[in-house]
């Protein structure tokens, strides 16, 4: 029997070690959720976190509605982890149809609360397909929201970075301009938009080394599960589904089991290349479900703290 160049390099891939075996346990993790709207949907998520809770994430985050229409759920979701976990809470806060005043009373509210932790960003529309437009007395960008935030306590603060370029930008310099003032201004990191290619994020990572940029940049991780939701979430945020992955998922929308089986494949691969590419801490869209990102955390090697398991009980 004779072998093909392909045969052969596919033979050799399949002989190597496993691509999980034995990693050193040594990334770090943090979640993101959504504030829930109802009561089964709050029971739903506290489930999550108490499920990811022990692999001990650096901090968890809770998002922010359009327009500031989460306002008060994503207060009391973050209040609550923060008051009956041991992660740090960090609190998305926008500027969209806020005022300095607003965004001060709503961050010192969060300080009162014990949240050290801010996600900046600059919101979208609350009417999907309008241009952000500031509000007449507010910040015009999530740089000027750094800036202000930094005024008024001594926060740690995220902001938002898009490997593929946000949609709303000029181009992909403008928008690497934008990312480097948000870290000027006193940001401390950067959390990226999902993608599916590790080129892709190892690609703007080398670019905003060369523009000057040395903060951390951490990779957003979507373990996708829902395929028609993803494709909505991307044309958002200017992400790029590849054709591979949209034929993954063909025929299974009647087996949700076997999704998930592909989805944690799929994402866990993505995971291991930015391992092997150096990355060390990966910030997981959870979509408040515990299992999927559970499951990529374990192949990558974390394992329950017993601290955090006793704290979380």
């Amino acid at each position: 029997m004779t072998f093909t160049l392909s045969q052969l390099e596919e033979a050799r891939r399949a002989l190597d070690a496993p691509l999980f075996a034995d990693l050193a346990g040594d990334a770090q993790v943090s979640f993101e959720f959504f504030p829930p709207r109802t009561e089964k949907m709050e029971q739903t998520l506290w489930e999550a976190i108490q499920a990811l809770v022990p692999l001990g994430p650096r901090f968890v985050s809770v998002t922010y509605g359009a327009g500031g229409s989460t306002r008060e759920r994503t207060h009391a979701t973050v209040a609550r982890i923060q008051s009956e976990t041991p992660i740090p809470a960090a609190a998305h806060l926008t500027c969209v149809e806020a005022s300095k005043a607003d965004i001060r009373e709503i961050a010192e509210a969060y300080w009162e609360a014990g949240v050290r932790h801010i996600v900046a960003l600059r919101g979208d529309p609350p009417v999907m397909g309008s241009k952000f437009a500031p509000h007449p007395e507010g910040f015009a960008g999530a740089a000027d929201l750094v800036a202000g935030l930094r005024e008024i306590a001594p926060f740690e603060i995220s902001v938002a970075a898009y490997p593929e370029t946000h949609p709303e930008a000029q181009s992909g310099q403008s928008d690497l301009d934008n990312l480097k003032r948000k870290l000027d201004a006193g940001a401390n990191r950067a959390i990226s938009q999902f993608f599916f290619s590790p080129d892709c994020f190892f690609r703007f990572r080398d670019r905003a080394a060369a523009a000057g940029i040395d903060a951390e940049i951490v990779p957003g991780i979507l373990p996708v599960s829902n395929v028609a939701q993803t494709r909505k979430f991307a044309a958002m945020c200017g992400a790029a589904i590849p054709p591979w992955m949209d034929r993954l998922f063909e025929g299974l929308d009647d087996m949700p089991a076997a999704r998930q089986l592909v989805a944690a494949t799929i994402s866990a691969e993505l995971c291991r290349k930015l391992y092997a590419g150096g990355v060390r801490h990966f910030h997981f869209y959870t979509l408040n479900r515990a299992e999927l990102s559970y499951a990529i955390c374990h192949l990558l090697g974390l394992r329950p703290k017993a601290d955090a398991q006793e704290k979380a009980a």
